[in-house]
């Protein structure tokens, strides 16, 4: 088995990460980190989030054309892409769900921003919503 430790994320679709990061921090004073590319997505990651959290706001930006959140912006258009969970182990979690009939993205995590191990539980599985588990390295 495994626990879901915290809310991670929630992540948004952006065709560019600088016109919401002037809202989030010159408007609404938020901390960021510095961008991040994620070559096996194809995508640039900006984190935005408070003082007293470990709680973000991840911003997309497809860098590719073929890139997922490129993807996803042509079909649904800008907005959140998914909400992501900290889990305690992110191997027993993907057997877990895959036991319990749980359509995964991906059958083995990959390595995604922040330098943590991904899954994605697939939106065919939750009525719509991908829900991300990473687990720290």
């Amino acid at each position: 088995k495994f626990k879901i430790l915290n809310i991670d994320h929630v992540a948004v679709a952006t065709e560019n990460i600088d016109i919401l990061k002037f809202i989030f921090v010159d408007i609404l004073s938020l901390n960021s980190s510095k961008k991040e590319f994620v070559k096996d997505e194809n995508v640039t990651v900006q984190k935005f989030f408070t003082d007293d959290t470990n709680t973000a706001i991840e911003l997309l930006e497809s860098k590719e054309e073929n890139s997922p959140i490129n993807k996803y912006i042509n079909k649904k258009g800008k907005g959140i892409h998914h909400i992501a969970l900290t889990v305690d182990n992110i191997e027993n979690a993907i057997k877990y769900l895959i036991d319990k009939g749980i359509y995964l993205v991906y059958d083995k995590p990959k390595l995604g921003s922040d330098n943590k191990l991904i899954t994605f539980i697939h939106p065919k599985s939750s009525p719509g919503i991908l829900i991300e588990l990473c687990q720290k390295v």
